[in-house]
């Protein structure tokens, strides 16, 4: 003799198990639907509700649907748009970034090195390097070009000996169709760790002697 209880005998008697319930503040493709119907069923029979007025509520509940589904996708490529430019950011570690800047530093026995921007048809291309209360320590020129990105380099040596390690001020100047004019200049440093931002997940560059940088700023990788 079976001693199983049929699920009609168990639903009588309300022990019938439940599937998971559906959160309370959330309605469903299945609840619309219900409400649909009932609002079908008790309205106005001198006034019923429109056809065109019906399939509208459908279609603003579908395309509110959709709007979730999508807002959840690009959730989910954002994601992994952030990761994998957190894992390429990450081989940035030790190497040179230029970044634009108006300052350097010069390390002990090392080199303050960088780029300019040159315009085409600009010529006495210079860097200005400035101690910290605006003297003018030196001027290392730049080779002759047709212009684009020039590099340059300073060790530290000044008139009558070196210059002490630390942080310079930096100009470039360079004359174009007879007028003196400043020109924009990127400074090189060694990138010593990457983050991500915690609001935005923007990703940010701790740079040797130019501090926590914008990856977006970098203009260069060496």
């Amino acid at each position: 003799m079976s001693n199983s209880i049929d699920s009609n005998t168990l639903n009588q008697l309300g022990l019938a198990p439940r599937g998971p319930e559906k959160p309370r503040d959330k309605l469903g493709q299945e609840d619309f639907m219900r409400l649909m119907i009932t609002q079908l069923r008790n309205q106005d029979p001198f006034s019923p509700m429109e056809s065109g007025e019906f399939l509208g509520q459908l279609a603003q509940f579908g395309t509110v649907s959709g709007i979730e589904d999508m807002r959840k996708s690009f959730e989910g490529l954002s994601g992994a748009i952030a990761g994998n430019q957190t894992l390429q950011a990450a081989g940035l570690v030790d190497r040179q970034v230029l970044v634009p800047a108006r300052e350097g530093w010069l390390p002990p026995d090392g080199k303050l090195a960088g780029a300019v921007e040159v315009p085409p048809g600009a010529g006495n291309v210079t860097v200005g390097v400035y101690d910290m209360t605006g003297r003018l320590v030196t001027t290392v020129p730049l080779p002759d070009s047709a212009g684009g990105r020039v590099a340059f380099e300073w060790n530290g040596d000044v008139a009558g000996g070196s210059a002490s390690p630390g942080f310079y001020e930096l100009r470039a100047t360079g004359s174009v169709s007879g007028q003196s004019m400043e020109l924009d200049l990127l400074v090189s440093g060694r990138v010593e760790s990457v983050s991500v931002g915690e609001r935005n997940g923007a990703l940010k560059l701790t740079v040797a002697g130019l501090g926590v940088v914008d990856f977006g700023q970098v203009r260069g990788i060496g």
